[in-house]
């Protein structure tokens, strides 16, 4: 088959490899529709330790496609089948998955490899994580569930509620999502960013009650401020970027009794700063929310199916499997939000 190989850091190649047959409980996704995605970028810019543990390595995530082989003892689904698969699932027997952590599951394998033209999904994902579509579903929205899915659990563990003021910094596809989300549950939503094409998106995808350039208004604190209930601060503020200097300045913006989710993941050994007393005598509850499960990956699908989340919006444009790392260098120019990979184009 025809794939995108993961070499180091700046070194993808477009060649021919084996199709991995499936071993038992296995199945072989022909791949009609991939995404583009942050942490792939991330990690063609600089390496991913925990993505890619071996050398050449599958590359990309987020897909959607049609079954072509099914292993041994496989239930439940067959050649065929229309199908979108998670990236990972936990195993359901470690510390934290008896604790109903699944996210943070000991043994969370990641699955590369969306950028080609097969991949074959492992026993575990198959039968915790992977999901027929509905037959007027496409391709191209299905995969988006691994994307909506960390969305859909960040948003649901924030405890957002109709009418409360939430502010998200950082506007990639993934702030997008978060706002266009708590619109959903019934927020009223300001977003700052930078890039003209993500601002566009703030209105026309998340519909973003107040959309600020911080090219323009680069001192946003007040601005968040002022658009909470009675300038108090805001109920929510959601950080997107995985800066450190923006993990500080939006604790700024949340109201005493408020919730900051520190939702963007900063560069491993980062540190921050917070001032103590506002954090303690203002009762400011402070979380982060990392990866997806099984339950919210259903939830992002329920979404997209039903139309209430239009994903399609964010999609850039289409490109044919050769032009991955044309893609990967358009998202560090800022010129992308998505972009759909189509195999077999």
């Amino acid at each position: 088959m025809k794939s995108i190989q993961y070499y180091g850091p700046q070194n993808i190649k477009y060649e021919e490899v084996p199709v991995k047959s499936p071993k038992e409980g296995e199945v072989v996704v022909k791949v009609m529709s991939a995404l583009t995605c942050g942490t792939d970028v991330k990690t063609f810019r600089r390496g991913h330790p925990v993505l890619i543990k071996k050398i050449p390595s599958g590359f990309g995530h987020e897909f959607a496609g049609i079954i072509d082989k099914v292993g041994r003892n496989v239930e439940g689904f067959k050649e065929g089948d229309r199908v979108v698969a998670a990236n990972s699932a936990p195993c359901g027997e470690c510390f934290y998955c008896r604790h109903e952590q699944y996210n943070l599951c000991e043994n969370l394998d990641l699955l590369n490899g969306a950028y080609a033209q097969y991949i074959t999904v492992p026993a575990r994902i198959v039968r915790k994580n992977m999901l027929i579509l509905p037959d007027d579903l496409s391709f191209d929205k299905a995969a988006f569930c691994e994307p909506l899915a960390n969305v859909v659990h960040g948003a649901y563990r924030t405890d957002i509620k109709e009418g409360q003021s939430v502010g998200i910094i950082g506007i990639g596809p993934i702030g997008l999502m978060f706002a266009r989300m708590a619109k959903i549950m019934g927020a009223r939503v300001i977003v700052g960013g930078r890039n003209p094409l993500k601002l566009k998106m703030a209105e026309e995808f998340a519909h973003a009650d107040e959309i600020v350039d911080l090219n323009k208004y680069p001192n946003y604190e007040k601005i968040f401020k002022d658009f909470s209930d009675e300038g108090k601060g805001l109920d929510v503020a959601v950080e997107c970027v995985g800066l450190p200097e923006i993990w500080e300045r939006i604790f700024n913006c949340v109201r005493p009794g408020g919730t900051v989710h520190f939702f963007g993941g900063c560069k491993s050994g980062s540190k921050v700063s917070f001032d103590t007393t506002k954090m303690h005598y203002g009762d400011i509850k402070i979380m982060s929310v990392f990866h997806h499960t099984p339950k919210y990956f259903r939830k992002a699908l329920e979404l997209i199916a039903s139309g209430d989340m239009e994903v399609e919006k964010l999609i850039t444009d289409t490109l044919p499997l050769e032009k991955v790392e044309y893609a990967m260098n358009q998202h560090i120019e800022g010129k992308a939000i998505k972009f759909l990979i189509k195999p077999w184009m």
